[in-house]
């Protein structure tokens, strides 16, 4: 069985590969048509990726192909349908990351309220503005709108609560309730885009999830409300969100992902969003903590060893 790891992985998830096979080639970096050309070269059983797009190039190029396991949660680098036509299985590490976005998310709400980025901004200028930073709403009282109540949705509900925020949630799944908790309630879409002092979305990337913050649901919220998307960029229709934040529709946004993003060893990013004061933004770097990275390393072994011993695909999509 040989496997071809095409992204950066972490160690002790090469060292456990290694147990299964003697053929193990880490090459991260990569991409497009070097990695179509690898994968016609090796002609790999299993390759692993990160955040490097799988599709039907390379798919094709795999004679002996037979799974694609993405390293993280989501697949929506992964062309699925054309892996499903080759027969070749689609798998991912879901949940492996949950906390470490749910962390990040609680960070970005902090970072917003407390703007705590403007903060050390200013004093490594060496500018002293007091008077300017000492206004705050706080998040004790403040309802969390939560779209999305997932394992990310759930953690983030979790630390909310610890914050005695009030959670609002929605959720496509029906009868479904993760969290029961007097603080914690089910409700429509448009009651929390008109109650929330925050939303926090976490929603795959799909057709049906696509623009799903649009003109018409910014409009709804409270001007003094902030947006927060750690999932898909495509959630957002960013033109609009653009437009509610130089208008002072709302308060603030804080994102960690973006439309035509560059690639993660680019060195700029051309994003209108970077010129607005009231848009926090990281570097997507949700899942980007040692404690996912290890968890989804031993995820993708656990993966490859059920599929080495039985055939079986954990997690598959497909």
């Amino acid at each position: 069985m040989k496997i071809l790891i095409a992204d950066k992985f972490e160690e002790v998830g090469i060292a456990g590969l290694k147990e299964l096979t003697d053929q193990v080639l880490c090459e991260p970096g990569l991409k497009d048509d070097a990695l179509t050309k690898r994968i016609g070269e090796l002609n790999p059983d299993i390759v692993i990726v990160r955040s490097t797009k799988v599709q039907a190039p390379q798919l094709d190029a795999g004679k002996n192909l037979k799974l694609v396991i993405r390293a993280g949660s989501g697949v929506d680098t992964i062309d699925v349908a054309h892996a499903t036509r080759r027969g070749v299985k689609v798998a991912n590490c879901p949940g492996m990351n949950s906390v470490a976005v749910a962390e990040l998310v609680v960070g970005l709400m902090i970072a917003v309220d407390r703007r705590i980025p403007d903060n050390v901004q200013d004093l490594r200028a060496h500018r002293w503005n007091k008077k300017e930073y000492s206004k705050a709403r706080g998040l004790k009282g403040r309802t969390l709108g939560i779209i999305g109540m997932g394992r990310i949705g759930t953690e983030v509900a979790k630390r909310a609560l610890a914050f005695e925020m009030e959670v609002l949630w929605y959720d496509v799944i029906p009868d479904y309730n993760p969290l029961p908790h007097p603080h914690c309630r089910r409700t429509d879409l448009e009651t929390i885009f008109r109650q929330s002092d925050f939303i926090s979305l976490h929603v795959p990337g799909t057709g049906e999830t696509k623009h799903l913050v649009n003109a018409q649901r910014l409009a709804l919220m409270k001007p003094e409300a902030v947006l927060i998307n750690t999932s898909r960029s495509s959630v957002i229709d960013e033109n609009a969100l653009i437009e509610a934040l130089k208008a002072g529709r709302i308060r603030a946004a804080a994102v960690d992902v973006y439309e035509n993003e560059p690639p993660a060893d680019a060195k700029e990013i051309h994003s209108p969003l970077a010129d607005l004061p009231n848009l926090y933004g990281t570097h997507h770097i949700g899942a980007s903590t040692d404690q996912a990275q290890i968890a989804v390393a031993h995820e993708t072994v656990r993966i490859v060893r059920e599929f080495k011993n039985t055939g079986k695909v954990l997690n598959a999509v497909n």
